[in-house]
């Protein structure tokens, strides 16, 4: 079985979450303004992206560890699932649930602020169907296949995001300003929401046995 299609999701989807504002450009950007410093936006996006991955990696292990116990059709349905629930929780309290940092905040701020938002905003469950091929469908149990695979994966996704977020924020912070924000930018929310609910349903239909169809 080919595994190409999860990196390239995996690459993809790295690169959507960089796009949004709320996973942490904007507010790299914003740390740089109020301190005057492009070297505020730079040395803001290394915690901003370990904040990421950690989000990431913690769905990642959950699929390795579920995959020991459970059928990957259960594993599918059970993800599928929470995806759509969490999808319909976050078009109705997204907005609410914003996790505030200072301006002052230092490493491990922005690390928790940015390990915040990814799992407020579902950034890890939103990932699960490509991680699975990869964590949860190699054979065996405890071996490191499995967890040298999901850490590749994680590293992967992280390294697309942090690509993105590091361009946006620089074009953003040298170039463009904010306030094209309220000009010209599109609400990222409901597409969001958008996609966790499609990968949820995706999950759901792939967990049904073809000869139960």
């Amino acid at each position: 079985m080919t595994v190409g299609w999860p990196w390239l999701a995996l690459a993809g989807l790295g690169a959507y979450h960089g796009l949004n504002p709320a996973m942490g450009w904007l507010f790299a950007v914003a740390l740089g303004l109020h301190r005057g410093s492009r070297k505020a936006v730079l040395q803001s996006l290394l915690p901003i992206a370990l904040g990421h991955a950690l989000a990431i990696a913690i769905v990642a292990g959950a699929i390795v560890a579920l995959g020991v116990f459970v059928s990957p059709d259960l594993l599918r349905a059970l993800a599928g699932s929470i995806l759509v629930l969490w999808a319909l929780y976050h078009a109705v309290y997204g907005s609410r649930h914003r996790a505030g940092l200072g301006m002052r905040a230092g490493f491990g701020g922005l690390l928790l602020w940015s390990f915040l938002m990814a799992g407020a905003h579902g950034a890890g469950l939103m990932v699960a169907p490509a991680l699975m091929p990869l964590c949860a469908d190699l054979g065996g149990s405890a071996s490191s296949g499995p967890l040298a695979m999901s850490m590749l994966a994680v590293a992967v996704h992280t390294a697309a995001m942090l690509i993105v977020t590091a361009a946006i924020a620089v074009l953003v912070y040298e170039w463009i300003g904010v306030d094209f924000l309220r000009r010209g930018w599109f609400n990222l929310d409901r597409l969001w929401t958008a996609a966790l609910f499609v990968t949820g349903l995706i999950l759901l239909v792939g967990a049904v046995p073809l000869d139960a169809a």
